[in-house]
């Protein structure tokens, strides 16, 4: 150090390498010494020459007793031919192919087969919430999905038509260019149809030739694509090279003995990346992949049972689930790898008796694994993350990039074989993560962020963190992420998240949300972070504050964050059982709480997965059998109760609200007022009854609903504005089931036929007295599939409920066929109360005071559309003409795929954009601010509220402000970028509604003391709906309860009803075999507005749509608004700044 400065005295302290040449060379080169040679196969190669070796060998089994099994021959032929299927499809070297499966046979098939055919295997978890699961689809942008019948309901249905086709069809997916594969029509190949099954079984088994291919492999080639989470609040993909992969494994094979006799434990999700350590190196070493069932209860007992039984000789896992284990019962396990978290030193020592322990440290942005440390019997204290695999080099490096001392802590970076190409699609963060080498030319580091330190023997040990990541049971995560999915909750304003150790080694996240305690709640916030977010990402707690804490500067203060208070949240009865009883002790004990009582959550209360396997374990010593799942479905001692083997049986519970009694209408009730209780005012559908349904068992079935959802036993009081709702039983089912005899018509006449049943039915209604439902089977004799048509009053129905009634008639009809009792779940929050919550709410405080925004909003009175304003005497539902367009398959595949995650928005915001650019160019005054009213489904979250299994009529409106006049409309139209300005523009101001939208109708409604004001402000001409998202009714032969022809849908309305618009805009998708269909509709009283000059305004929408969708396919497209960054102050100058920034550093690393 005196000789730097006495050779430049004017030094900086920074600039001051503190290492001698001999140190310097030793943290360097002596330690990262790991040089081995790598045959340049791929996996792929080196599988197939251990399935010509030994290809009766089992390759894979799974099932309890391995009772489904592969060969290495069968494995390979059967990935051969769906191999050759897929390059048939499109895929080759750098194109995306998406697997939703669980942990079974055929992912591995798929997996091995992918990488065939030279294909990217992207790996989607099926349990993933259905809004992730779209998200890595449309970020991935796979050129095919491959899935099985038991997880074809995870695959959104935008992603693309499902693959049934015959042998010998044309391929539908094209080429792409170079560096993207970009597809146009998404195919799900759904692996294990029959159809589908067939075609692959006719192609070629045998190893596919090099000419095969679309294009040769090669070791630069992507692998597979991993996402991780990701600091922006949403995940990112991590493309991992052959080259990569191959190093692994090779590493593995030969570190731990791989060979023809071991057999390795498949445990984890395939979507993280430590699968394919598991799976990869197995197959190459001509090894036994034992998978663990997709849904197993890896409680100690169970992993034990299920590892003895299929005799694993080889394991990786975390230490977490090695303490809920006995050692000793496992005699055949000789090697174990844990990492993830620190084991135990009692654990460890344990462990280690009898077979060889590893510990293993790795990313995914350096293929799986970067150092390894084999543990020492004489070794106590902290266990070393260990040194460098083959191939592979670990620096621990200053700020400066500068090598740090033996002993002194240093960020971690990784180089060598196993960096990975970068992030998908992001490569500015790319560009701040991969970053290049100053110990190697042409070399890139990846900066894992971890802190580590050199042990004097060189071995790396892990110190903590350098930036916000962290990491809970066993897995990184980035709380950005999570931040962004609490934030997300309506009522919320920013939110913050943090791993929390208050008590001596529980560690656990939790999550803060700043927002008004009286409308919001944590398990609220909690709930609707769960339906984003994959399990282990969901915080423990999530604590409401009126404001984060900040600092004397500003900052977020996280010291100053409370701790949860578990024990607040006590609030259930006591136990009336001893099995009750016997829980709610457990789960005090466990949770160190005073007391808990029977109805109160697990994982509320402060419970997480570690300690659901904890608890299961002591249950069982107190005789109840349980499992990990039953705690996580079930969650209360209440419940868990009837389902362990000591709960008595046949108990039941009387729901505390069951939704009887008055009524009062809802805000949308009252728009409608007396008139939506004619009984023309009705909703219908139709489905395929099963041959000989006979109208006792469709009688039954309807009894069960009638008493099941309270407001089906609804009753319009005249004069009254309200409901009342009868007791269970009180509606007589057999008196509101008829039968038509269609035993002579035609197959193609049964629609038809269901269709006049349907509108005969609606004129049998009668609200007044009660009857707001009709049940009529269609009898198509006893060999044939008729239909069910099922009509109820839409003041107890609305588009969501049907998918709330539907599949509990089937369950019904189908139980009391079966000659069963019909059982259906349970009803959470009856409509009863949801309609006297309204009514509260729109007295609060928080209500009241959006009152002048709304007003704001509001603005000035427009000009009418027409020649005059709406005439409630002449312009009448008898009146209203509907004309409709259809969008081509793949405008409409755009339009509700790619814009929406390009802009990120939803289809609502793409739809009104262009109505209101369409509307704006048909009536150019209407450009500075046009007022459009905006149809909801209505079920806004509310504190304490359970809608998801109640049936009503919630629709909601509220009005949007609209103004365009800075988009260049004609240039929007044509594709040009005029059409992104439009998206973003309207996006902003649909996301600026005061609240969450729901408080205009309740002070416009509901409140005396503000109905007058909102009652005299202007009010919006122009009404828009977005129906949502559809099957498409069944063409030709129909199942039994699928939705059945023309007539799947049907409503009608009293024709005196007023007009509520002059313009009312519908949109639909139906997905159909060739893809989404995307119709556009518009309604005008016919006396109101000339036909033609609506369909002006129809074609001009239309090419909106065709415009923005091709707008979408450029490389321009896309981009953030303000409102995508909850926590920031920004105007869109800044965000279009910060991506050109992007796009150019983008553009440079691709030259």
């Amino acid at each position: 150090v005196l000789d730097q400065v006495a050779a430049d005295p004017g030094i900086r302290l920074s600039d001051v390498d503190v290492l001698t040449a001999d140190e310097r060379a030793r943290v360097v080169e002596r330690w990262n010494d790991s040089d081995l040679p790598v045959s340049p196969d791929s996996v792929v190669e080196l599988f197939e020459e251990r399935a010509a070796w030994s290809p009766d060998a089992i390759a894979v089994e799974a099932g309890e007793r391995g009772e489904h099994a592969l060969t290495y021959g069968e494995l390979s032929a059967e990935a051969a031919r769906l191999a050759r299927r897929l390059v048939r499809a499109g895929v080759g070297p750098e194109c995306r192919v998406a697997v939703v499966a669980e942990r079974s046979v055929a992912l591995v098939v798929s997996l091995v087969a992918v990488a065939m055919a030279g294909g990217v295997f992207v790996p989607v978890d099926p349990e993933y919430p259905a809004d992730r699961v779209a998200f890595l689809l449309a970020d991935s942008d796979p050129a095919v999905v491959l899935c099985t019948t038991a997880t074809r309901d995870a695959v959104p249905t935008e992603t693309g038509p499902e693959e049934t086709v015959a042998p010998g069809a044309p391929a539908l997916i094209t080429a792409s260019p170079p560096g993207r594969t970009t597809r146009r029509a998404r195919r799900v190949v759904v692996v294990d149809d029959p159809a589908v099954a067939q075609e692959v079984a006719s192609y070629a088994s045998g190893p596919l030739g090099i000419s095969e291919r679309l294009a040769p492999l090669t070791a630069d080639n992507a692998a597979y694509v991993i996402y991780t989470s990701g600091s922006t609040g949403v995940p990112k993909g991590v493309a991992v090279p052959h080259h990569g992969l191959r190093n692994v494994v090779e590493d593995n094979i030969l570190r731990y003995r791989l060979g023809g006799d071991s057999r390795v434990l498949q445990l984890v999700s395939p979507s993280f990346d430590v699968s394919m350590a598991d799976i990869w190196p197995a197959l190459c070493a001509g090894s036994r992949l034992v998978l663990a069932p997709p849904k197993l209860d890896a409680s100690g007992d169970e992993l034990t049972r299920l590892m003895r039984a299929r005799r694993v000789t080889h394991l990786a896992t975390t230490p977490t689930y090695l303490l809920q284990m006995d050692a000793d019962e496992l005699p055949e396990l000789r090697l174990l790898i844990v990492g993830g978290e620190p084991m135990p030193p009692a654990a460890r020592r344990r462990w280690q008796r009898g077979r060889a322990l590893y510990v293993q440290y790795g990313v995914t942005e350096a293929t799986i694994i970067s150092t390894v440390s084999a543990v020492r019997h004489d070794r106590d204290g902290t266990t070393p993350i260990g040194g460098p695999i083959a191939n592979t080099r670990v620096y621990a490096l200053d700020p400066a990039l500068r090598p740090v001392p033996v002993g002194v802590p240093g960020e971690l970076y990784v180089t060598g074989a196993g960096v990975a190409r970068g992030y998908l699609g992001r490569s500015a963060l790319s560009a701040e993560r991969f970053v290049a080498s100053p110990f190697g030319t042409g070399e890139r580091m990846y900066r894992t962020g971890d802190v580590v330190r050199w042990t004097s023997e060189g071995e790396l040990v892990f110190a903590g963190r350098a930036d916000a990541q962290v990491k809970v049971r066993g897995h990184r995560i980035e709380p950005g992420e999570i931040e962004a999915a609490l934030a997300g909750c309506p009522g919320v304003r920013e939110a913050v998240a943090m791993v929390r150790e208050d008590t001596p080694g529980r560690r656990r996240l939790i999550g803060y949300a700043a927002a008004d305690p009286r409308a919001v709640d944590g398990r609220t916030v909690r709930a609707y972070a769960a339906g984003v977010l994959p399990e282990h990402m969901v915080p423990t707690a999530v604590v409401v504050l009126d404001a984060l804490p900040l600092t004397a500067n500003g900052k977020l203060d996280r010291a100053a964050l409370p701790a949860p208070d578990f024990a607040e949240r006590v609030s259930g009865r006591e136990p009336r059982t001893e099995t009750e009883r016997i829980l709610c002790d457990l789960f005090a004990k466990m949770l160190r709480l005073d007391r808990v009582g029977a109805d109160d959550g697990f994982f509320e209360l402060g419970g997480d997965s570690i300690s659901s396997m904890q608890l299961v374990s002591r249950a069982r010593r107190a005789g109840l059998v349980m499992t990990p799942r039953h705690v996580f479905e079930e969650k209360t001692p209440e419940r868990l109760a009837a389902v362990v083997e000591a709960a008595a049986t046949g108990r039941e519970r009387a729901p505390a609200d069951i939704g009887v009694g008055d009524v009062p209408w809802t805000p949308v009730m009252r728009a409608f007022g007396e008139r939506a209780t004619g009984h023309r005012f009705a909703q219908w559908t139709t489905v395929g009854a099963p041959a000989g349904l006979g109208t006792d068992v469709l009688a039954a079935g309807l009894g069960a609903l009638l008493d099941t959802h309270a407001m089906l036993r609804a009753r319009a009081v005249p004069g009254h504005p309200g409901l009342v709702v009868g007791e269970p039983g009180s509606a007589h089912a057999e008196d509101q089931v008829a039968r038509v005899d269609a035993a002579d018509a035609a197959d193609d006449d049964l629609d038809g036929v269901a269709g006049r049943a349907a509108r005969e039915a609606v004129e049998r209604l009668d609200p007044r007295s009660g009857v707001m439902a009709q049940a009529v089977w269609v009898d198509a004799g006893p060999a044939r599939t008729g239909r069910i048509v099922l009509v109820l009053h839409h003041l107890v129905v609305d588009g969501v409920s049907w998918r709330i009634l539907l599949p509990d008639l089937r369950a019904a009809c189908e139980a009391v066929a079966a000659g069963r009792a019909p059982e259906l779940d349970p009803v959470g929050t009856s409509f009863r109360r949801w309609a006297h919550l309204l009514a509260d709410q729109a007295r609060t405080e928080q209500r009241v005071a959006e009152l002048d925004d709304w007003v704001s909003l509001l603005g000035e009175h427009q000009r009418p559309l027409g020649s005059r304003d709406l005439d409630p005497a002449v312009d009448t539902a008898r009146t209203l003409r509907r004309r409709s367009w259809t969008l081509r398959p793949e405008r409409a595949a755009t339009l509700v795929g790619r814009t929406p995650a390009a802009f990120h928005c939803g289809v609502r915001e793409v739809l009104l954009a262009t109505l209101a650019g369409a509307v704006a160019h048909w009536r150019p005054e209407t450009a500075a601010g046009l007022l459009v009213e905006v149809e909801g489904h209505g079920r806004a979250p509310l504190e304490g509220v359970d809608l998801s299994r109640t049936v009503g009529w919630f629709t909601d409106a509220h009005p949007v402000r609209l103004a365009v006049t800075a988009v260049d409309l004609d240039d929007a139209m044509a594709g040009g970028p005029a059409a992104g300005t439009l998206m973003k523009a309207v996006k902003e101001q649909i996301r600026a509604v005061p609240g969450d939208g729901l408080g205009h109708q309740l002070l416009r409604r509901l409140n005396p003391a503000t109905a007058p004001v909102l009652a005299a402000a202007p009010t919006a001409r122009i009404g828009f709906n977005y129906l949502g998202r559809f099957d498409a009714g069944t063409a030709g032969a129909v199942g039994d309860w699928q939705q059945a022809g023309a007539e799947a849908v049907g409503g009608s309305t009293d024709p005196d009803l007023p007009a509520m618009h002059a313009v009312e805009g519908l949109a639909v998708v139906r997905d159909t075999p060739e893809g989404p269909e995307l119709t556009v509709t518009l309604t005008h009283p016919r006396q109101l507005l000339d036909a033609a000059d609506v369909e002006r305004l129809g074609r001009t929408w239309v090419r909106m749509l065709d415009g923005l969708a091709a707008h979408t396919e450029g490389p321009a497209a896309g981009g953030h608004t303000p409102s995508d960054f909850h926590l920031l102050d920004l105007e869109q100058d800044e965000v279009d700044q910060f991506e050109a920034i992007a796009a150019e550093l983008e553009e440079g690393l691709s030259r």
